[in-house]
């Protein structure tokens, strides 16, 4: 059971006396290179303190522009030292698919992959390269992902204390299910 166990570490990290550290380092990080969602671990936090709601949400939004400043500067300063990088862990296309959002969006385009699950860490990457105004682009960046962020922290104190016996008895299948999806998607944009 690869998802049960997945979940349950979730869980556990969610009530660690040490979680919002965690957090903390999870949003800097997955605003740069880390591969892990800052949801995955904000939603079971949320679900285990709906009370901590803002405050989590808070916290993820403020960790995640900074990281996202921290991607900016890397590609604004080195961008010929992490290109080869992009390539190697094969996110060249999710990045020329930036350069072009930036292009035809402009600085909504950092907006919009700070509120949907796009690799933000692209977006932040892409900005400072392509030398987007630091202002905009930090701007773009906290509607984005108070947007995101808040919106997941909110649902999941409404509805995660009810859901989570629900969610617990169907991991596996909600977890091969968005696997199944993943590869649809990735199929579907190689043709």
């Amino acid at each position: 059971m690869i998802f049960s166990g997945l979940y349950n570490k979730c869980m556990e990290w969610a009530a660690h006396p040490h979680a919002e550290r965690y957090l903390i380092g999870v949003s800097v990080f997955e605003s740069i290179f880390f591969p892990l969602p800052t949801a995955m671990m904000l939603a079971p936090m949320v679900v285990a303190h709906p009370n901590k709601a803002v405050r989590l949400a808070t916290i993820a939004t403020v960790m995640s522009v900074l990281g996202g400043l921290v991607g900016y500067l890397m590609g604004y300063l080195a961008i010929a030292a992490i290109e080869p990088w992009i390539k190697e862990l094969g996110w060249w296309g999710k990045y020329m698919t930036a350069h072009q959002w930036f292009e035809d969006y402009g600085v909504w385009a950092v907006v919009i992959a700070g509120f949907t699950p796009i690799p933000f860490k692209l977006f932040t990457v892409s900005a400072g390269a392509m030398s987007m105004g630091l202002l905009p682009f930090t701007l773009a960046a906290i509607a984005g992902r108070s947007a995101h962020f808040f919106l997941v922290a909110f649902l999941m104190a409404w509805a995660g204390p009810k859901m989570e016996p629900v969610v617990r008895k169907y991991i596996e299948w909600l977890g091969w299910a968005t696997v199944a999806i993943a590869v649809i998607v990735y199929v579907a944009q190689q043709n």
